[in-house]
């Protein structure tokens, strides 16, 4: 499918997804959990129903209530596979938690992810007693286990996702404490969204400045039922303040502004290009903005907002600095490159400075083909572009938006964008 996008503006209300990042982790932590796990305001991305479809596969019971999922465990019982489909998080998440299982699981991918490296988790995965069988470090993979859980040293500096992984498999199976050291980590908002739906199933951990991570089952609570409530997505509402900034209005709700989310330094970068933001706690409105200023930004920790702020970049009054460039080649695709591609099509120019994105702004963007790369990020941000371009913007491969947001053509089109969705053939 492409999408054809007119320049024009929006107005609107929208009610922003459920986060896929905390509902897959809830997937994680309600299989581990024995007992039933309610699960509210669930996701409904192709992620998600790929995380529901794993934990079925490792044991579960999944139950669809009204708008409610209702998952009850005992335990892994797992089938010889599983399948993450294209998510990076479910397979950095489920491969440890598949590895504590003592019959071989192969675990499988579709799409992009089985070009992702999972170098990190399949090189230490033997020194817990785990063999592995794959090639080149990729999916598909073959795992023996069970994870031997002991204190173990891991390098944070490509994804934090499989510390995220470990610290689920180790509450899950530690008998006596246990430390993980890190090094080098990156995105660290991350980490404390899974501490914090670790804690709401009752498995507190301590850490040393993210250095050390202390795991003792005596700190831990047990539950025979659990309560959990997705939050909105600030991933996803990422793209569409950016939209708002550059061509409307858009009030956004089911936001928390307490999240642990990373993608809340979207404000931080609104902020910082003077845009027109009003913050209440019923929700978030962002106007369009004339001029918006160029920014500074470290976007280490935060890889997944560089399409939608390159964008609010793209048509700030002067150049803009974003750092991080280093996280951006194992997404779903090689960002810099599909960012690069992006920014070209639209006619602006820009640099890449030691690890910087360098991006010089302007008032109008030029109309273009985009190739999306399937990236749903890239997606996103290219139809935000589209609102502010001369013509209409064609972007490829379109669909690639169910994996984070389904819905996502559709709330901008109540808002007013027009959008033409059309198939390939």
């Amino acid at each position: 499918m492409y999408a054809i996008i007119n320049p024009g503006s929006i107005d609107g209300s929208i009610k922003v997804p459920a986060s896929k990042s905390m509902m897959q982790r809830a997937c994680a932590a309600a299989l581990l959990h024995k007992g039933k796990t309610v699960i509210y305001n669930p996701g409904k991305s192709e992620d998600d129903k790929a995380a529901l479809r794993i934990i079925e596969q490792l044991g579960a019971t999944v139950t669809f209530v009204n708008n409610t999922i209702e998952i009850l465990s005992n335990g892994l019982n797992p089938a010889n596979e599983i399948n993450c489909g294209e998510s990076g998080l479910s397979a950095r998440l489920f491969t440890p938690i598949a590895a504590l299982c003592n019959t071989p699981i192969t675990i499988n991918g579709s799409g992009s992810l089985t070009r992702r490296p999972m170098d990190t988790i399949f090189k230490l995965l033997p020194q817990l007693g785990v063999s592995v069988s794959t090639e080149n470090n990729r999916l598909p993979a073959i795992l023996q286990g069970p994870l031997q859980v002991q204190d173990i040293s891991i390098d944070g500096s490509v994804s934090s996702q499989f510390l995220s992984g470990l610290l689920f498999a180790y509450t899950y199976a530690a008998t006596s404490p246990v430390t993980i050291t890190v090094s080098n980590l990156k995105s660290k908002p991350y980490v404390d969204l899974t501490l914090d739906v670790l804690q709401k199933f009752g498995r507190v951990i301590r850490h040393d400045n993210y250095q050390s991570f202390y795991i003792d089952p005596a700190n831990f609570t047990s539950q025979d039922e659990v309560h959990i409530i997705i939050e909105g997505d600030w991933s996803s509402a990422a793209p569409l303040m950016a939209a708002a900034a550059l061509a409307g209005k858009l009030k956004l709700y089911g936001l928390d502004l307490q999240s642990h989310q990373a993608d809340k330094a979207i404000l931080e970068v609104l902020q910082k290009s003077f845009a027109n933001v009003t913050i209440t706690e019923e929700f978030i409105e962002v106007k369009k903005t004339t001029p918006l200023y160029p920014f500074e930004f470290d976007a280490t920790h935060y890889p997944d907002l560089f399409p939608a702020i390159a964008v609010l970049a793209a048509c700030c009054h002067g150049e803009s600095h974003i750092r991080g460039v280093h996280r951006l080649f194992y997404k779903e695709s090689n960002r810099i490159v599909s960012i690069g591609d992006m920014l070209q099509a639209l006619g602006i120019f820009f640099s890449i400075e030691d690890d910087d994105l360098v991006i010089e702004g302007q008032q109008r963007l030029d109309y273009a083909t985009i190739d999306s790369y399937r990236d749903h990020r890239i997606v996103m941000a290219a139809t935000a572009a589209a609102l502010r371009a001369k013509g209409y913007v064609v972007i490829t491969e379109a669909e690639a938006v169910s994996k984070s947001y389904p819905d996502f053509f559709a709330d901008l089109q109540s808002a007013g964008a027009d959008i033409l969705l059309k198939d390939d053939n």
